[in-house]
């Protein structure tokens, strides 16, 4: 059962239809815009809207002997967690700790309660306690981080360079409705961490946690917009920064609660070691468990439906091998203005180490300076992967010098 089967989420139904598994999508709401194209009712043998009614709709669950319960995408997340509590215990997560696998305020608590290292933050609807947080903490002056606790990608994620305006940028998003539809009802301010992104992605079952992948993002400023994606690189599990980066991202697996389930465990790499931005209790989205699959052989999704599967469950390794160097090159808008030379990207089908090019960009198409995730993939991304590193990196130059080539016509409020 998925419930909201959206983004990498499309992927669980023929996953498991393949293995023979009936397969039927609960939708705790319609798909937003972006999710559109990954909604595949037809996958399904039922689909059941979720109207408030947890039990009944536990209830069907039952009938139909769900094996397990999973999330498709951070919407449905916490619908996803209470029924499987209700209906798979034996396959479900601490019920007592799902704010901390949603909420991030929640997750960084309970992560350092399990006495490992986080960025300092609060998370709190009250100005005031913001401020005396920043002095006691000897932040004046420092740059900070705001961002909603229950957002998804690098929506409503502010820079405040030296602090300056951060009540401003706090009371912005207050109150206000997310990408995603969810209340901000407190804001998470944070210090501002310096080093490198990865991503520890895994699958726990029994409360063990596999390591399916580990990757490193780049991502740049953007005009005044910050973090936003540039690459994202799977890494041989050989490399000296994985072995630590799995350690802490298992002890903040056990730390929210995970037992079952493929989880999304955001890393910071500073010069004082890993810190968390935040854990995802669902697959790593846009696409990435069959990018995964042709990099390692394996994913989220193919380890899910093992699990189910008893003479399979054994195949499930500890740890990942990397069978071809894989980068993904998120493309960036960086003005505003109508689209008049798509046909720049057409080289990207002659690139050597192409394995999926997305692009989305059209002649006539408005686009805005790209600020966040929904905006990137808006835009597209190629999968670029070689036996050869240096080859990958030389077709990422490539996308991005035809990139440079954009003419993008300002009309309106876009002229300077």
């Amino acid at each position: 059962m998925v419930v909201d089967p959206y983004s990498s989420g499309m992927y669980f139904a023929p996953a498991f239809r393949e293995a023979g598994i009936p397969v039927v999508a609960v939708l705790s709401r319609p798909p937003i815009e972006v999710y559109t194209s990954s909604w595949h009712p037809e996958d399904f043998d039922e689909v059941i809207q979720y109207d408030g009614d947890l039990a009944a709709v536990a209830a069907r669950l039952e009938e139909l002997g769900a094996r397990c319960v999973v999330a498709g995408t951070d919407t449905g997340v916490e619908l996803a967690e209470r029924l499987a509590a209700a209906v798979t215990p034996d396959r479900a997560n601490v019920p007592a700790l799902l704010a901390a696998r949603r909420d991030k305020g929640e997750m960084a608590a309970a992560t350092a309660r399990a006495g490992l290292p986080v960025i300092e933050q609060i998370c709190t609807d009250d100005v005031r306690e913001v401020e005396a947080w920043i002095a006691a903490r000897g932040l004046a002056g420092r740059d900070l981080v705001i961002k909603p606790p229950r957002s998804a990608g690098t929506d409503g994620v502010v820079r405040i360079p030296g602090g300056e305006g951060w009540r401003e940028a706090f009371e912005a998003q207050l109150g206000k409705l997310n990408q995603w539809d969810v209340l901000n009802d407190r804001m998470l301010v944070m210090e501002y961490a310096t080093g490198t992104e990865f991503v520890v992605d895994t699958f726990s079952h029994g409360g063990e946690h596999t390591v399916t992948d580990v990757t490193r993002y780049t991502k740049i400023d953007n005009g005044p917009h910050m973090a936003v994606y540039d690459t994202m690189e799977w890494l041989a599990p050989d490399d000296p920064v994985v072995p630590g980066l799995v350690e802490y991202a298992r002890g903040v697996l056990d730390a929210v609660g995970m037992r079952f389930g493929a989880a999304h465990v955001e890393i910071m790499l500073t010069d004082a070691g890993p810190r968390l931005i935040e854990v995802n209790a669902r697959p790593h989205g846009g696409g990435q468990p069959r990018f995964c699959r042709h990099a390692t052989g394996d994913s989220q999704i193919d380890r899910t439906v093992r699990s189910l599967l008893p003479a399979e469950s054994a195949r499930i390794p500890a740890h990942y091998e990397l069978l071809r160097h894989t980068l993904v090159v998120f493309l960036i808008s960086r003005s505003a203005g109508v689209v008049r030379n798509a046909e720049v990207f057409d080289g990207v089908a002659d690139l050597a180490s192409l394995h999926h090019a997305a692009v989305q960009v059209r002649n006539g198409q408005r686009l805005g300076v790209t600020q966040d995730l929904l905006e990137t993939l808006s835009l597209g991304f190629v999968v670029l992967a070689h036996e050869d590193r240096e080859r990958v990196w030389d077709d990422y130059r490539a996308v991005r010098r035809m990139e440079e080539k954009l003419v993008l016509e300002p009309v309106g409020e876009d002229r300077p």
